[in-house]
């Protein structure tokens, strides 16, 4: 009998990841984890705010999720996968080590990624373009106590949601992006990263740092945010012609967990 194997990672040529904030109670790191885990892809950019060094200087909180996620990457990168890390406001002081690579992972300030038809995506994490990180330091750090707070509200509901059956649904994003000030932060966001890569002359721009994830076009250039692995567990996708696509990991394994009774291993006769 030959069993047909249903669970292949998936390939892409490049996957983009940012705001997983390790070291945090709101971090989805297992589902995080189990996306890694199915999908490949020639090039990983990590856009920044993967380990959240704010949250860590205050209080230690690393379970054994958190680094599982890092040796995962880390085993990525020795089996080839080219894995470039570009450090956020978070991770800050992963910034001195740019230009350098460590365990096989790339330490660099931004990349360019090119597309199969030769357009260029600037990679930059995007904390230059929020006036309150580079200007008020201070009020970000109070922004980020009270996020914190949020997110720690966010895990009871989901636990609680969890006991009833229901899928992971993010209360906090929902309640930001109910806000007319926050989303009129998010699009002036937007359209100063957008004016970025216009100046320096590229087709588009990746970036993560306001936790939502985003693909339009601004003013003719491409506008494309990965989300983050907090609130809205997301991945941005290039597949082998160069599509670019927003995966949304806590919809794809509630699909998957509703679709489990038929995807059991089909047997065929050998011949």
């Amino acid at each position: 009998m030959t069993v047909i194997e249903r669970n292949q990672p998936a390939r892409h040529r490049a996957i983009f990841l940012s705001d997983v904030h390790l070291g945090t109670r709101g971090c989805q790191a297992e589902l995080l984890l189990d996306f890694l885990k199915r999908n490949e892809s020639e090039t990983l950019y990590l856009v920044g705010d993967i380990v959240d060094g704010w949250r860590l200087k205050r209080w230690w909180y690393w379970p054994q999720a958190h680094n599982d996620v890092v040796q995962k990457i880390m085993r990525k990168a020795r089996k080839g996968t080219d894995v470039i890390y570009i450090p956020g406001n978070h991770d800050e002081a992963a910034r001195q080590y740019c230009q350098l690579t460590f365990g096989d992972v790339k330490v660099e300030e931004e990349a360019i990624h090119v597309q199969p038809d030769g357009r260029k995506l600037l990679i930059i994490h995007g904390d230059q373009f929020d006036g309150i990180v580079r200007y008020a330091r201070w009020l970000a750090i109070l922004g980020d106590w009270a996020y914190g707070a949020a997110l720690r509200i966010n895990t009871t509901f989901n636990w609680a949601r969890r006991r009833f059956g229901l899928p992971y649904w993010s209360l906090s994003a929902y309640l930001k992006h109910k806000v007319k000030n926050a989303v009129q932060f998010i699009d002036n966001y937007e359209h100063a990263v957008a004016n970025e890569g216009r100046r320096r002359g590229v087709d588009g721009v990746v970036c993560g740092h306001i936790h939502h994830a985003e693909i339009r076009t601004i003013d003719g250039i491409l506008y494309c945010n990965d989300g983050d692995w907090v609130e809205s567990c997301t991945a941005l996708v290039e597949d082998f012609d160069g599509r670019l696509r927003i995966v949304r990991w806590a919809e794809e394994v509630a699909r998957r967990d509703v679709m489990l009774p038929r995807l059991a291993p089909v047997r065929m006769a050998a011949e």
